[in-house]
């Protein structure tokens, strides 16, 4: 008999929130980018996000959550809230800040609840996959589920 896989905070915040989801589990024991991710799991990469921390110029933390292949547009993702500047989180401290590490950051069940920015394209997705909270753990969910949970909004944050 197989072994039961533990739930993530994510998971358990999930059905705290009565929120649908699927786990897919995958080997990953280091970091893998989310391209190679969602190769290997046979997903189209536009339904595959990522989770980036930024700190604010007022040393405020926000989350970004977009599209694999992407990259954030610092000036967009500044403006979205209504920051001067904001620059990415230094990998040494994702754990410390998100709680999460680095491959493993989910926007769900965070240390903090921190303003997150989910790109717009994944707002008319009917599904997208996040990282469930640990590596060789994905979560399928609707983005308008994710959102809610996570008090989001839809903006476009990546570069042209």
């Amino acid at each position: 008999m197989a072994k039961k896989e533990a739930k993530t905070n994510a998971m358990r915040i999930l059905d705290r929130n009565h929120i649908s989801y699927e786990v897919i589990y995958y080997e990953c024991d280091e970091f893998k980018d989310g391209v190679s991710i969602a190769k290997k799991l046979g997903e189209n990469p536009e339904e595959c996000f990522k989770t980036l921390a930024t700190k604010g110029k007022t040393g405020q933390y926000y989350v970004y959550v977009l599209p694999v292949a992407e990259e954030l547009d610092m000036k967009k993702c500044a403006k979205a809230v209504g920051e001067k500047s904001v620059e990415m989180l230094h990998v040494k401290d994702i754990n410390k800040v998100t709680g999460y590490i680095r491959g493993g950051t989910t926007s769900i069940g965070m240390k903090k609840e921190y303003p997150t920015i989910i790109h717009e394209s994944a707002e008319n997705l009917p599904m997208m996959i996040v990282s469930g909270g640990r590596l060789g753990v994905q979560l399928r969910l609707t983005p308008a589920d994710l959102c809610k949970v996570v008090k989001g909004q839809f903006v476009d944050i990546i570069k042209d």
